[in-house]
Parts: structure tokens; C-alpha cells; sequence
């Protein structure tokens, strides 16, 4: 697989300089890239819709939303990933799709998340993005465990995690004290 380039706003893209900050996973049908202030509508709408949320306390609000984006915008600049916005060739928004530090049991774990936009759920997208950050992870963060945090009854995110290679490994309280089944994948290094 192989990841491209892409500069952030004032920087070239001059390979010489490249580092983790200026790539992104690439997949066949799916674009990633940095979120920015301006997605805030379609990512309200995302974050905002019930049936995304399903398996969260509650949809997020517009403000939760813009705090979604500044925090992917922290993750960008302090670790050089997060959760990328993710769009098909002709622009269409799909969802989001990344990589976040994510505290399970007091360990720091590496995690693969994913949304998609209710009309495109089950077209294969979330697999397909998940496996591309699940590479990126791999080849180029040289990252050797990946886990998913997945409420236990999100059959279908469940299963996008055991298509990628991540099983169930045990059962955890997150996130202010969500039950939760950690999958989690040793990464192989090629």
C-alpha cells in the first residue's frame, strides 16, 4: 500500500521534508483528510444524527461537534493523525474514519474509529477506511497493537473490526464509565 503526501495549508510538497503530519491513508474509493472549522455543518449533521449515535449516551450537539474538530485539529498537530474526514471521489461526504490515543484500564492504546453517514452505511465504507487507517497505523506509525472501543451491542461496528483483524479481547469501562468490548490486533510488521 502506499500513502500520499498531502501538505498542510503553507507547507510544499516536497517529499525531503515529508513526515507522518503530511500523509494520510488512502483507500480505492475513499478520500481522507484533515477536518477543518469549515465541516462543522456536515459533521453536526453526523455527530447530530440519532442513528449514527446509536451507541453513544446521546447525539452530539453543534458545539459537541466543533469541539470534535478541535480536538482532531490537537491530535493532527501533537501526533500527526486523527480522525480524517472522509469524502468519495466526487466530494460526497461520507463520514470519518482515524486513529486516536484512547486510555483503556489506565494503558494509552492506539484505536481505530469510524462514522459513516446513514445512507452509505453497509456499501462497505467503514471497512474499507478502517483497514486503511489500520495500514497506516502499521507502515507508517510502525505501530505494532491496534484496538476498537465498541459499545457490546454494536453488532455492525463489530463486525467491521473483526473484518480488519481485531478481535475481542475483554471487556472494559471507558470513557466516564461506558461498558465497552476492547477488539484489539497485534500489527505485524511488513
Amino acid at each position: 500500500m502506499t500513502f500520499r503526501l498531502v501538505p498542510r495549508p503553507g507547507q510544499s510538497a516536497d517529499a525531503g521534508s515529508a513526515n507522518v503530519v503530511d500523509m494520510h491513508p488512502e483507500s480505492a474509493r475513499l478520500t481522507f483528510r484533515d477536518m477543518t472549522p469549515d465541516d462543522l455543518d456536515v459533521l453536526a449533521s453526523l455527530l447530530g444524527d440519532p442513528e449514527v449515535m446509536t451507541y453513544y449516551p446521546r447525539p452530539k450537539t453543534r458545539a459537541e461537534a466543533a469541539q470534535w474538530i478541535d480536538w482532531n485539529l490537537g491530535l493532527y498537530r501533537t501526533h500527526g493523525y486523527g480522525l480524517w474526514l472522509l469524502t468519495t471521489a466526487d466530494d460526497g461526504f461520507v463520514g470519518d474514519c482515524g486513529l486516536t490515543p484512547q486510555v483503556v484500564d489506565g494503558v494509552t492504546e492506539l484505536e481505530v474509529g469510524y462514522h459513516v453517514r446513514p445512507a452509505l452505511q453497509g456499501r462497505g465504507y467503514a471497512t474499507e477506511a478502517a483497514a486503511a487507517s489500520r495500514d497506516f497505523a502499521r507502515d507508517v506509525l510502525g505501530a505494532t497493537r491496534l484496538i476498537a472501543i465498541i459499545h457490546p451491542g454494536n453488532r455492525p461496528s463489530q463486525r467491521v473490526a473483526e473484518k480488519i483483524g481485531l478481535r475481542p479481547e475483554k471487556r472494559a469501562t471507558v470513557h466516564g464509565g461506558r461498558d465497552a468490548i476492547i477488539y484489539a490486533a497485534a500489527l505485524d510488521q511488513r
